[in-house]
């Protein structure tokens, strides 16, 4: 499936997964090669992601997802992190273009000082929202990479993010911003699609 038309239309957020299916992780390496090409500020490339495919540590980020039944037929679920501090790694995100020349040392100082004032003076409320919006990208590139590659996908919010991050051992500098649920689509418990709206529904040019 390497039609990008078909990746997007087929992709669809699945609540019952064939149950018992692991998923290699030579194949979540590959998604994750793709994802790393995400878009983010700065490049600063805010997500990470921990992967949750052992059992009983499955069992408990069910339990502190309000018992939803994808998680227990998933092959593996996914907490999808932002870092807040992220903008703290300005320096070793640029610091091979410096080392190639592509840029300057008076560039790169400069991009440094800029990048750290301008997420320091807006404050924490912006550093996590930033955080959010950029992993969010980020994980909106995963499910679409993990169609590509025949996976399916359940973005999550219903989740306690406090008791996750506790369980996986989650550092203060990450917000979570949602869990995936990633498996083989039971296409015998599949819906009909919902209703999506029309372009002009949604889509205004040059004012609301």
């Amino acid at each position: 499936m390497n039609d990008f038309t078909s990746i997007v239309k087929q992709r669809r957020s699945v609540n019952k997964f064939v149950p018992g299916l692991q998923i290699p992780r030579e194949e979540l390496d590959e998604i994750f090669s793709l994802v790393k090409f995400a878009p983010s500020a700065f490049n600063l490339q805010h997500p990470h992601y921990v992967v949750v495919d052992q059992p009983d540590v499955k069992e408990r980020i069910y339990e502190a997802a309000n018992r939803q039944y994808k998680i227990k037929t998933a092959s593996a679920v996914i907490l999808v992190l932002g870092d807040k501090k992220a903008y703290r790694q300005v320096e070793r995100m640029n610091e091979g273009l410096l080392q190639l020349g592509v840029i300057h040392q008076q560039e790169f100082d400069q991009t440094v000082s800029t990048v750290k004032s301008f997420y320091e003076t807006r404050g924490e409320v912006f550093q996590q929202e930033e955080a959010i919006r950029n992993a969010s990208l980020s994980a909106m590139l995963f499910m679409l990479a993990a169609k590509h590659k025949g996976w399916d996908t359940c973005p999550m919010i219903g989740f306690d993010p406090d008791e996750v991050s506790r369980i996986l051992n989650v550092p203060d500098a990450y917000v979570p911003t949602m869990l995936i649920a990633i498996g083989k689509d039971d296409e015998n418990s599949q819906r009909v699609r919902g209703y999506r709206k029309p372009v002009g529904e949604f889509v205004s040019f040059n004012a609301f």
